[in-house]
């Protein structure tokens, strides 16, 4: 649904999209310098790796270090957010509810790419 969402506020941007933690970090490992997303946004909870467990990782490679990481959550955890944010996380979200809550937070998130 956030691709979706995504693509229905500005179809410019290329979107790319993984099942879980472990395929996101061989994912960027992959890309050459000049194709680095603007934004990567970490599901607290995907499977193999969490939210935090890769913002860990991304944090000891200097070549992720400008790029926004923002996390997406359905856990309101203040321990989480804390954890996420000292990781190197721009912003911990907590995943909307309904449609027009999603938009707000897709445009938001979109907004990171053009700082």
């Amino acid at each position: 649904m956030l691709k979706e969402v995504f693509a229905s506020i500005d179809t410019a941007f290329v979107l790319f999209f993984v099942n879980n933690g472990k395929e996101i970090l061989s994912a960027l490992e992959k890309l050459k310098d000049d194709q680095m997303p603007c934004l990567i946004v970490l599901d607290y909870n995907m499977p193999g790796l969490n939210g935090a467990d890769i913002l860990q990782e991304l944090s000891t490679n200097e070549r992720y270090k400008n790029i926004p990481k923002v996390v997406w959550s359905t856990a309101g955890s203040e321990k989480f957010r804390k954890v996420c944010l000292e990781l190197g996380a721009v912003d911990y979200v907590i995943k909307p509810n309904n449609v027009v809550g999603l938009e707000e937070v897709a445009r938001y998130m979109l907004s990171l790419c053009l700082v």
